[in-house]
């Protein structure tokens, strides 16, 4: 078995990063045919004729402009956001070290087979990074889901109109094609999202993350719950100006530990 210790199946997948880049190039095709069917295709022209429907239509376009640049920053944040690693020789400072439950790093060989003293805790170990495992950790869209709802409420009427009566329309298949593509897609977008949204709702507000779910089922008090307003600051930082973007103060960065994966405060009188 020892021969097997240091083996890493993950590596195996490694290919599957370039499946990545295609959902990248799957996520640009859905802007740009939205894009098109929105601005191009439906409300654009409708600037050219003046009178109140331009003025709606401008104000459908600036909104529409302002949540596309939240989604395209929001999303490359996320793409190119390094998600950092766990330091080399990590390990969780237990109580009976005397160091208290928060995580630090100890610089010495540790693996799986690391002998744990009699009466603690067993040492989470991650086989694909080969390293140990802080609490909380696991290897792993709110502008989004406005987006598309506001494509879909825009072009809601044109699909209706598109069914009333086919033999009215002037517009080539092509763009008609697009319009039903893009409307169904935003659809199901804002559908999905909603449920991700809910979800991560509860979550955030619980300090729970979704691996912690079932753990938090067998816990009378939740030891990271430490009441929604600091579980929110926790996530998002304690500038509320700043809730609204992809970015943390300076001050915040410093301040807050949990923002950096190793430290997690803890309620005094959680009970698990």
């Amino acid at each position: 078995m020892d021969c097997c210790r240091h083996v890493n199946p993950f590596r195996a997948c490694s290919p599957l990063r370039g499946f990545g880049y295609l959902m990248l190039a799957f996520v640009a095709a859905i802007v740009a045919v939205s894009y098109y069917a929105v601005v191009v295709y439906t409300w654009g022209p409708l600037l050219l004729g003046g009178g109140g429907a331009a003025a709606g239509a401008a104000a459908v376009l600036v909104a529409f402009h302002l949540l596309l640049a939240m989604i395209i920053w929001c999303y490359l944040m996320v793409v190119f956001t390094d998600p950092g690693s766990v330091p080399e020789n990590w390990r969780h400072a237990s109580e009976e070290d005397g160091i208290g439950v928060n995580s630090r790093i100890i610089s010495y060989n540790w693996d799986a087979t690391y002998p744990n003293p009699e009466g603690q805790n067993p040492q989470r170990y991650c086989s694909r990074c080969q390293n140990g495992k802080p609490p909380r950790c696991h290897h792993c869209s709110v502008y989004t889901f406005v987006e598309t709802v506001l494509d879909t409420l825009v072009l809601l009427p044109y699909f209706i109109e598109f069914f009333r009566d086919e033999s009215r329309h002037s517009s080539s298949p092509g763009d008609i094609a697009i319009l039903f593509l893009t409307f169904v897609l935003n659809l199901a977008f804002a559908l999905s999202l909603l449920c991700f949204i809910g979800m991560h709702t509860s979550l955030v507000t619980s300090n729970t993350t979704s691996i912690e779910v079932h753990e938090r089922r067998n816990s009378v008090s939740w030891k990271y719950d430490l009441g929604w307003r600091k579980n929110l600051e926790q996530v998002f930082g304690t500038k509320k100006l700043l809730w609204f973007l992809p970015l943390y103060s300076a001050e915040d960065l410093h301040n807050i530990g949990a923002l950096h994966g190793l430290e997690f405060p803890t309620r005094s009188d959680a009970v698990v």
